[in-house]
């Protein structure tokens, strides 16, 4: 059984032990990664040993906020940290081996699994960004430097939708500005990671716009993204980014969920935006997956109208 910790209690865990290893998501996002770059930076400036695992899945847009960070291969950790991850599930392949070994999670995810010796959860928090940064303040002779405050605005503006998503608090617009304070540079990065896109990505935008389907007056919003779609337009992973939450944003859209072919036709990602009273993280669960209430997913071995059928019926249920 998982100890839980508060902010206060994983502050004084991480001063009294050295040599991290810290571990980011499949298919990683700004929160994790932001995260774990964040956390990494602070306890070295702290005079700690600590890495993060390399994770085949980084994309160039985040790529500069964790590359300084990185794992040599004969790194042996006396501690492995988990940031942003709420089960084994979402381990990326190489990090599979440390699946029973974890010492502490860190995470704001309600669905998680406990995996961790100790946990510090608070879901209560729109971001992992969040919580680091209630770790790190309780930390008394630790003051936020601009990197790691760059690196924390990264994790709690891209998992908020740059303060945009329902999961956005008062909690975290205070810490946003006490970041900016600390110097992270809200100008540079508002226009990189929200108001740049490439042209595959406006392309690949364009066909989703088009195929959308709408189900139950109007209420629900699906969309497919194809291995087809993908290489048509040249789409890149970073061109994913944020793409989930195309179709919540059509007027009268409560349910705005994503289909999306990986690997193969019958390997496919469920992203599911919700808007109250609905539940994104009770859509996901019905097949495996799990988030928040606003944001979840899921990873599914079906094809995308297999998937559509089944979610229909999960959705006629609930309406």
């Amino acid at each position: 059984m998982s100890k839980l910790l508060t902010a206060l209690e994983t502050a004084e865990w991480l001063k009294e032990r050295d040599s991290f290893l810290l571990i980011t998501h499949r298919r990683p996002d700004g929160d994790t990664l932001g995260s774990a770059g964040a956390l990494t930076q602070a306890l070295r400036e702290y005079g700690k040993t600590v890495y993060v695992l390399f994770n085949k899945e980084i994309t160039p847009r985040y790529s500069k906020y964790i590359d300084d960070c990185i794992a040599p291969d004969d790194f042996i950790p006396d501690n492995v940290i988990t940031v942003d991850i709420a089960s084994v599930d979402l381990f990326p392949d190489n990090a599979k081996s440390y699946a029973n070994n974890i010492s502490l999670c860190i995470d704001h995810h309600g669905s998680n699994t406990m995996f961790a010796s100790n946990t510090c959860l608070n879901q209560e928090r729109a971001s992992c960004g969040e919580v680091i940064y209630d770790i790190l303040t309780e930390i008394l002779d630790y003051t936020i430097s601009p990197v790691v405050a760059e690196r924390l605005y990264v994790a709690l503006s891209t998992d908020t939708g740059c303060f945009m998503f329902g999961n956005t608090t008062s909690n975290t617009l205070r810490v946003a500005s006490l970041l900016v304070d600390a110097g992270a540079p809200i100008k540079t990065l508002n226009k990189e990671l929200f108001r740049t896109k490439a042209r595959s990505c406006i392309k690949l935008e364009g066909l989703l716009n088009t195929g959308l389907e709408f189900y139950f007056d109007g209420k629900v919003a699906i969309s497919s993204i194809t291995k087809a779609m993908i290489e048509t337009t040249k789409a890149t992973e970073d061109d994913m980014d944020n793409i989930a939450a195309l179709p919540g944003a059509v007027e009268g859209v409560y349910i705005g969920i994503t289909i999306r072919e990986m690997t193969s036709p019958e390997d496919c990602k469920i992203s599911v935006r919700a808007s109250a009273p609905y539940d994104a993280n009770e859509i996901c669960s019905k097949f495996g997956g799990g988030g928040h209430k606003t944001a979840a997913g899921a990873t599914v071995q079906k094809t995308v109208s297999k998937i559509k059928e089944d979610l229909l019926k999960v959705l006629e249920d609930m309406f």
